[in-house]
């Protein structure tokens, strides 16, 4: 019988991030993914850098990184307090060539989750698109008599809320 492997595409979606427009993993995550430390991974990056433009990679800025730490509590401030280094951001292309460089067998299956995290993500925002579209469409096919209900639906859509609560009144005597 064989052994059923966990997923960890959950955890890596996680660890997916949008940055200057594109998705991209940092090189703490990434090298806890393959259990190397930061540094090795950095410096085989380092010693094949042709392998790496800059659509594969491309290094933090000091505002990006703060940003980052204030959003999801990584990379403190402080003596020993992890790295004093900027973060490398790897796109889904630079994570795939980094499977060259890491030859490790974990590096291989990791690599592989990641990129179906990458597609699952991809598989999402289509659906999603494809649910938006639709919208679309129904709602010039009906006439106005409908425009409240879908800008109601747009909003909820949106992830936007209504700011006011309506006020249940007992009936008038």
């Amino acid at each position: 019988m064989q052994k059923q492997e966990i997923s960890i595409v959950p955890k890596i979606k996680s660890k997916i991030y949008l940055i200057r427009g594109q998705r991209v993993m940092l090189d703490s995550d990434l090298a806890e993914l393959y259990a190397v430390e930061t540094g090795a991974l950095n410096r085989a990056v380092r010693r094949n850098i042709a392998r790496f433009p800059v659509d594969f990679l491309f290094l933090l800025t000091e505002n990006e990184q703060e940003l980052l730490r204030c959003q999801i509590g990584i990379l403190e401030k402080g003596r020993g307090k992890y790295s004093k280094y900027q973060s490398l951001a790897f796109t889904q292309e630079g994570i795939a060539m980094l499977s060259s460089v890491l030859r490790s067998e974990i590096a291989v299956k990791v690599n592989i989750e990641i990129m179906r995290a990458f597609i699952g993500i991809k598989n999402s925002e289509s659906d999603f698109k494809a649910v938006w579209d639709k919208f679309d469409s129904l709602e010039k096919k009906y006439d106005a008599n409908f425009s409240g209900v879908f800008e109601a639906i747009r909003q909820l859509m949106a992830g936007e809320l209504p700011n006011q609560h309506r006020k249940i009144r007992p009936p008038s005597e």
